[in-house]
């Protein structure tokens, strides 16, 4: 009988010692430390709250959820006398979306000038409690400094997700709308507790299928869910629609009977779904249609699609990412041509959704000149979350320092301390609307993400919409300690790793400033050597320009001078090959190997020191997460120790392929203390092949 027992509480120890992550952060697992606990207990013993509503309904049984997981104490509900004070108030903010905490001796009051905005209370509460921090004499005071804070879904009707590594699609669109997933209303609580407000169902590029009758009646079901969480549903549409479901013969943005028909759609969709958020356009971008099918123009376009929102107050988020055929041109300076000139020609319900980057989410990109440039059109800040560039989810990467490193940068548009996080906001430019959206990285693997440490991303997508200022560092804390509630020390162990990773992946993938020297179409692994595919600027050498002389993209105004599209202050920043930061030299120089670096090293030594260190860190990190052995859940550390291997492996396929081909070009020796790959460059380029991705 003895045995038997402890048989079953070994059974107990192991189940309750693992985890699959679905719960993402917001795991309310009993606090550990009894006084505290005791202490968080008595301010949330009994609450009252002074408005009845859906919104109130979700926020009352958040506050349940997470007393009984973190304290073990179900919360009462109270008419007065509240340890525990929920109330809708005018706020000295009066940000819809705003909130106050304060709190005394015996009691806390979160107040909110909605009912959203003291949902968004609750969960900053909870998130307090979750990290340990002290509740007494509060005195907070938040709202968003960006109004839209969006993910974008790459997902299609048939189940598919476009750069999708984490499974299929949660959406279930043949059981829509007769049956609601509860997963629907976990991904609605998760992204109300970072201040997500907003999620574009489906892919941009988009089948029109997605605005038939069909498939509104299942968008309404998604809208009925995600609303008292805050959220509004958008959806991605096809520029040709009037052509595909409505059997015009154009789709011409001029064309009356293409106008009327927009219209028509639009009243139909608010009139299923009357705080449906808009429409977000891909348009004539890789294939995708649009108004130059017609020989109009993206004002024309989106102009039109404008007006048929505007009786709704629906937006139109007009994606800036665009490119012409042209294999003389640069690319990098397409949008702004694209844009630019149309600055202030936009109707007002118009948001122009710009990558981070003036390519496509580069491991590493310099900002997109139209962020300092479009002063009268709101520009939307683009991030992506799902790991397109960034080895999948193979590949641990921390995206908070890349998210920050762009919103910090200087654009110089009106001088000094014009960053991007202030065009965004709208301080700099004193835009009316303001937009940061994330291409999710979730699927239907249980754990959301795929790689268990990818959920971090979508976390810092919301925390930092919520306010750009925010470190990656603070966000990493919040994150690492809501996730896996370990000691200190593990804790630490673990930011350490998430906040070098992204420069550890740069390194032995994508040193000094190369860029676009992936896999062609699938964008996995190294093929710097690729040069034919269904346009040049989809092939790797139109990037990297690798020649005996030397390697980069000539952006200068002796090259493309695609730098002018800069405010002087960056532009001198980027234009000087002996002052530039070395992280940026091959976007804007066609740089010598032989060129010396401040360090002292040549661009040869320096890009090979580069790729060697890095793999060596990549073993730096699987020793770092050995040590935390038993201090987390068995089932997240295991999965994350796989995947570790992989990334390793990878590193090393990366390394030697980049340092193989280019060598061909340099015709230097592999510095000291490194050692000359011993693969072949024929057997480094077969590997694509062994990895599946053609």
């Amino acid at each position: 009988m003895r045995l038997f027992v402890l048989f079953l509480l070994s059974i107990i120890s192991l189940n309750t010692f693992a985890d699959d992550g679905y719960r993402l952060w917001l795991k309310y697992d009993r606090i550990q430390n009894e006084a505290l606990r005791k202490t968080y207990a008595q301010k949330l013993a009994t609450v009252s709250i002074n408005f009845s509503d859906e919104t109130s309904k979700v926020t009352l049984s958040e506050l349940e959820k997470a007393s009984l997981g973190l304290l073990g104490v179900k919360t009462k509900l109270v008419g007065s006398n509240a340890s525990l004070v929920l109330k809708k108030e005018i706020l000295t903010d009066k940000n819809s979306e705003a909130f106050e905490i304060k709190s005394t001796k015996n009691q806390i009051v979160i107040s909110g000038n909605t009912s959203k905005g003291v949902l968004y209370g609750v969960f900053e509460l909870i998130r307090r409690i979750q990290t340990s921090e002290s509740l007494e004499n509060l005195k907070i005071a938040s709202s968003p400094k960006i109004q839209l804070r969006m993910l974008n879904h790459w997902d299609n009707n048939n189940g598919t997700i476009e750069r999708g590594y984490a499974g299929m699609s949660m959406w279930k669109w043949y059981e829509l709308p007769e049956r609601i997933d509860t997963r629907y209303i976990d991904y609605a609580r998760a992204n109300a507790s970072i201040g997500i407000n907003g999620t574009v169902l489906n892919n941009v590029n988009a089948s029109a299928r997605f605005i038939t009758a069909e498939y509104l009646g299942k968008v309404k079901a998604l809208a009925d869910v995600f609303r008292p969480y805050g959220i509004k549903v958008f959806l991605s549409v096809n520029f040709a629609s009037p052509k595909i479901l409505g059997g015009l013969k154009t789709a011409d943005p001029l064309d009356p009977e293409v106008k009327q028909w927009w219209k028509n759609k639009a009243d139909e969709v608010y009139k299923l779904i009357p705080d449906f958020g808009g429409f977000v356009v891909k348009a004539n971008s890789e294939g995708e249609p649009g108004p130059m099918d017609f020989g109009r123009t993206h004002k024309d376009g989106a102009n039109m699609l404008a007006e048929a929102m505007a009786p709704h107050n629906g937006l139109i988020i007009w994606r800036a990412f665009v490119y012409n055929f042209d294999p003389k041109g640069d690319r990098f300076a397409a949008a702004y041509n694209e844009f630019k000139k149309f600055d202030g020609e936009f109707l007002p319900n118009i948001i122009i959704q710009v990558k981070n980057g003036p390519i496509d989410f580069q491991v590493r990109e310099p900002i997109s000149p139209l962020f300092g440039a479009m002063e009268k059109t709101p520009v939307s800040m683009e991030f992506q979350l799902t790991q397109e560039y960034l080895g999948w989810a193979t590949h641990w990467v921390y995206e908070g320092p890349m998210f920050e490193e762009v919103l910090k940068t200087d654009t110089f548009a009106k001088g000094a301390g014009s960053t991007v996080a202030k065009v965004i906001d709208g301080q700099l430019f004193k835009y009316p609307l303001t937009s940061m959206i994330g291409v999710a990285n979730t699927g239907s693997d249980r754990n959301w993400t795929g790689h268990p440490m990818a959920q971090a991303n979508w976390y810092t997508l919301g925390r930092m919409a919520w306010n750009p200022e925010i470190t990656s560092e603070k966000i990493a804390d919040e994150w690492v300690k809501m996730t896996f509630q370990s000691d200190k020390k593990s804790t630490e162990t673990i930011k350490k790793i998430m906040m070098e990773s992204r420069e550890i992946y740069t390194n032995y993938t994508n040193p000094l400033g190369v860029h676009h020297v992936m896999g062609e179409s699938h964008h996995f692994g190294p093929e710097p050597w690729v040069e034919k595919a269904p346009r040049p600027d989809w092939t790797a050498l139109y990037y990297h320009r690798a020649d005996t002389v030397g390697i980069g993209f000539d952006r200068t105004e002796k090259g493309s001078n695609s730098l002018a599209q800069y405010h002087l202050g960056l532009r001198s920043k980027y234009s000087d090959i002996n002052t530039i930061q070395p992280e940026f030299l091959l976007w804007f120089h066609h740089a010598p190997w032989r060129h010396k670096l401040q360090n002292g090293r040549t661009v040869w030594d320096e890009m090979v020191t580069r790729y060697y260190e890095g793999v060596k860190s990549v073993e730096n990190m699987q020793r770092q997460w050995a040590s935390i052995k038993g201090k987390i859940d068995s089932e997240t550390f295991e999965n994350v120790e796989a995947r570790l291997k992989t990334q390793h492996k990878e590193a090393l396929w990366w390394r030697d392929a980049s340092v193989v081909y280019f060598q061909k070009y340099s015709k230097m020796p592999v510095p000291s203390p490194y050692q000359k790959p011993a693969r072949t460059f024929e057997e480094l380029k077969s590997l694509v092949d062994v990895y599946h991705v053609k």
